[in-house]
Order: structure tokens, then sequence, then C-alpha cells
């Protein structure tokens, strides 16, 4: 009777399957939960109302069945609640009513799999959100005849992957990163999707997996920073992990924000989430050089509000009125007293003439009627001088040098061009050569002889002492790179000059003449005398490449 009738009682049901999911061991709870996806499969043709009651009931069961919940189990409850998703959005109705009656279902749905991720480690969570992201429709998928569909999958997807990343809080972004490149490539990738809705809920869901200490809703809205206390955000010194991470996938996300903001068809929540990103990447890595990084970036969007003729007036004066923000902020993280002075003196002179350049303008959204002006001419005063900013960091005692080169981004190859670089730093060094061609270790003779007291000593020689031997060399090599300073391991390098090791190099390759190159195919005999002539002439063999002497160091 309950299977038959539950949906019709729904409280009733919430409470008993609380009591029997208490009821049994822990480990056993998966099972309850495995019956009422079995139940709301078995109901998934019946109306919006009667599914969205199952859910209900899954949902307050889950949060007492998920800490049973391990490996397969996880990611098949996540599929099946997916499948609902998926199947909700492709039910047509002409009935109005039925319709809002679905995005009730699947806004329950979405909540659900939030609140069965809330109670799992964040392990497991990562799991679950690499799981979904596999499962989001790429773009290149999406064909024209049944684009509305698949891009309505796509959305909905990713808003079940917005609500697991907010219950996701990561210990450091570096570890959390190298474990699950699975899901960062790919949504950096989402983040360039041309459809603004998409763009948002990815900035989005990149905002609650960097956002450590809950500071999102403190960026909500771009606004002037005049005192860091009116934020109330925690502040926390960068750990080392961290600044490796940034100095090395920084860019990735820049270049996100970067392309978001240049877009022509985004609307006010595209420029917010993007600025929403900066302001908490610059939060959570507070370091000195990382932030005049970030403040040249900066001065990169000033640029893209001057130099770009084709964004509308209304789109330039909100990158403007980002770059005060975002300024403001910065100067007020580094803490000095120089550039601040000059970012408020210049929010100043906004205020008085060019108040259309500030954020307290361009994001109001009471004031969104409010007309922009016709024409658009920035004076100097009225724009942030990069000038003026590095001489008041000088005086600090700041290494300018990151500050005065002007950020470019790889607007052609994108993310692919920033990871291509990154992947250097996987290349394997094991190989027995490359220990050989360091310095301060001396390189083998390849042309060692072999004698009979050679191979008695490689016999009464234990596998023990040539392993330390090996571990010896691997010690200098690594104390040289440590210790030694670089201009020494460059002269090491410049022992020889380079033209002389390359005329040694070519020297031992074999150039074969271009006449010999060339045959003459009309009669049989010419291929005759053309064999018969080399048995005459000294041909010099080429040199091997393993017998070639190649440089001790390769300085790259």
């Amino acid at each position: 009777m309950l299977w038959t009738h539950r949906d019709q009682f729904q409280d009733f049901c919430i409470k008993l399957f609380k009591v029997v999911t208490y009821s049994v061991q822990a480990q056993y709870s998966y099972v309850i939960v495995q019956l009422l996806l079995s139940h709301l499969e078995l109901h998934r043709s019946d109306s919006a109302l009667v599914r969205t009651g199952i859910v209900y009931v899954l949902a307050e069961t889950f949060t007492i069945a998920a800490g049973g919940s391990v490996g397969p189990s996880i990611l098949e409850v996540i599929d099946t609640m997916l499948k609902q998703l998926w199947h909700s959005v492709s039910r047509q109705s002409s009935d109005m009513e039925e319709l809002e009656n679905e995005k009730v279902f699947q806004k329950k749905c979405i909540s659900t799999i939030g609140s069965f991720a809330s109670n799992l480690p964040s392990y497991q969570q990562m799991d679950i959100m690499m799981f979904i992201m596999g499962k989001v429709p790429s773009s290149k998928d999406i064909d024209d005849d049944a684009h509305d569909m698949q891009f309505l999958l796509q959305k909905i997807t990713l808003e079940g992957l917005l609500e697991v990343s907010k219950k996701y809080k990561a210990a450091d972004i570096s570890s959390a990163y190298a474990s699950a490149t699975g899901l960062w490539e790919p949504l950096l990738k989402m983040v360039l999707a041309d459809d603004p809705s998409i763009r948002s809920i990815t900035q989005q869901i990149l905002q609650a997996l960097v956002d450590r200490h809950d500071a999102a809703d403190k960026f909500a809205v771009p606004r002037i920073v005049y005192d860091l206390k009116d934020l109330d955000v925690t502040r926390e010194k960068c750990s080392r992990a961290d600044y490796v991470f940034m100095k090395k996938h920084g860019s990735e996300f820049l270049f996100c924000c970067y392309d978001s903001l240049a877009r022509t068809n985004n609307e006010l929540e595209n420029f917010t989430s993007a600025y929403q990103t900066l302001a908490l990447l610059t939060l959570t890595f507070q370091n000195d050089e990382l932030l005049i990084d970030l403040m040249r970036f900066a001065f990169s969007i000033q640029e893209m509000g001057q130099e770009n003729q084709t964004l509308g007036i209304q789109h330039t004066c909100t990158l403007h009125g980002i770059v005060a923000s975002y300024l403001s902020l910065v100067t007020h993280l580094l803490g000095f007293s120089g550039p601040c002075t000059h970012v408020e003196e210049v929010i100043e002179n906004r205020r008085k003439v060019a108040r259309h350049l500030l954020p307290a303008f361009v994001f109001d959204k009471k004031a969104a009627e409010r007309s922009f002006p016709t024409t658009l001419n920035i004076k100097k005063h009225l724009l942030f001088v990069k000038s003026e900013i590095v001489e008041a960091l000088k005086k600090h005692g700041q290494d300018t040098s990151r500050l005065v080169t002007p950020y470019t981004p790889n607007a052609t190859d994108g993310l692919e061009s920033a990871r291509s670089l990154s992947d250097i730093k996987s290349i394997s060094m094991t190989d027995a050569d490359s220990i050989h061609s360091s310095p301060g270790v001396e390189r083998k003779n390849l042309t060692e002889e072999i004698t009979f007291d050679s191979i008695k000593q490689m016999m009464l020689n234990s596998p023990e002492s040539s392993r330390a031997v090996e571990q010896e060399k691997q010690r200098k090599i690594v104390e040289t790179f440590r210790t030694a300073p670089f201009e020494e391991i460059v002269a090491r390098g410049e022992a020889k000059p380079i033209y002389e090791r390359l005329n040694d190099l070519l020297s031992k390759v074999h150039l074969a003449p271009v006449e010999s190159l060339v045959i003459d195919r009309s009669s049989m005999d010419s291929l005759d005398l053309i064999d018969g002539s080399r048995d005459n002439k000294d041909v010099t063999e080429p040199v091997p490449v393993y017998e070639m002497t190649f440089p001790d160091l390769f300085v790259y």
C-alpha cells in the first residue's frame, strides 16, 4: 500500500523512510536509496508532481544514507538523477502548468544532488564533479537540428555541477587541481562558450571551487573599495603550493576572464561573474608578486576599453567600471599608500565629471535604463596611469618588471597554448644519458674498452654498490642545480663556442651530393652505370647517431 499511495502522503513517507534508514546499519543504508531510485525510474512517465514527491523523499533519505555510500554506488546515484533530469528536459508539453511542474522537479533534482554530495568527504565530491563534467554535452557535439534541446541538457547538467561545487571546500587549490584535471581543463574551456548563460554558470562553478572563505557574496556587485574592513573578508598568506599553482596555471584563468569580458553578447551578469572570479582569485592568492601581476591584467582590460572600436559605449563603460573596482581592491590588498592614492584620485575625478565610468553607475540594476553618453571621449585624468603606479611601487621596493610588460592574451590557441607550456614540466628525465649531460657530472665514455678485467669487476660488484653510485650521481646533479649560480651553469654550457659545436656536429653528418640523387630512369642501363661508378668511388659512410658526441650541457 505504501508503494502505491506514498506520493499522496509525502510528509508521512519522509518520516517513515527516516525511521527505516536510521534503523538499518550504515553500510546497508544504500539499499534503501536504490529502492527509492528504482521506484523513481518506475514512475518516470508519471506527472511531474508524482516524481517530485519521490525526489523529496530521496532528498531526506540522502542526508542519512550518503555517509554509507562508497565507490560505484555514489556514481550510480548521480547517474540516475542526471538521467531523470535529462528525461524531464526532453518532455514536451503544451500545458503550461505541467511545464512549470517540470521546472520544479528539475530544481528539486538539482538540490537533491547537492544534498547528497554535502554529506560526502571532499575527495568523493571531486569524483562526483568529474563524473558530471564528463556527462556535459560538448558544444562541438551540439547539432543544428536539435540545438535548443541539447543546449538545455548542457545547461541543466552544469547547474547540477554547480550545486555540487558549492558544497566542496578545498584545503588548497593546487592539490585539488592536480587530482582533478579531468574537471578543471574542460571547465576552463567551457568558460569560452558562445552562449552567455553557459559562461555565467561556468564562472560560478570556478568561483565555488576557488572560494575557500565563502567570500563570493562580498563581490556579488562590483564596487569601489575604500577600506578592507568594509568587505569583512578573511585574509591569509598565500601558501607556497598555491603560489606555484598560480604561476603555472594563472594564465589560464586570466585568459578565460579576458575572453569573457571581451564578448560582445555579454549580459550584465557576465560582467559581474568575471569580476567575481577575478576578485576571488585575488583574495585567495594574496602575494605581492601575484597581486602586481594581476594589476597588469587590469591595465590590459582598460586598454581593451580604449582600443577595441567594436565594443559599444555601454560595454566600454562597464569595462572601465570593472577596472576601477578591481584596482581599488588590489591596491588595498597590497597595502601601499602610493598606488592607493593614485587610484583614489582617478576615481574622484570620475565622480566629478564621468560617473558613467564608475561601477555604481554601470551595475545599478534599479537604474538599468539610465542613458549612457552618445559619444565617449575619455581624457587622460580619467584613466589609471601605469607609469605612476610603477613609480609608486618602486618607492616601496617592489619589482615592477612584470607590470611594465604588456599582457598579451593568445586569442588564437587559447588554453591549449597555455597548457602546452606547462606540459614541458611533465617530461620525464629518467633517461640514462640525460644524467651525463648535466653540469658537475662527467659523461660516460661510450667507447670504453671491454676487457676480461672489466667484466670480472662488473660481476664482483653488488647491485647495491652500483645503485649507490647512481644515487650519488643524481645527488650531485640536484646539488649543482640547487646551489650553483645561474651564471656558473651557463658558463659551463658555453665553455665551447656554440658555432664550434655546430661545426663538430655537422662535420659528422653525412650529406650526400645532390648530383648523386638524380637518376635517369629512362633506361636500366643508366642504373647499371650508376651502380658501377659507386663501386669505384670511395664513399664515406655516414656516422651513426649513437656514435656522435653531443655537448655535455644543453641550456634551453
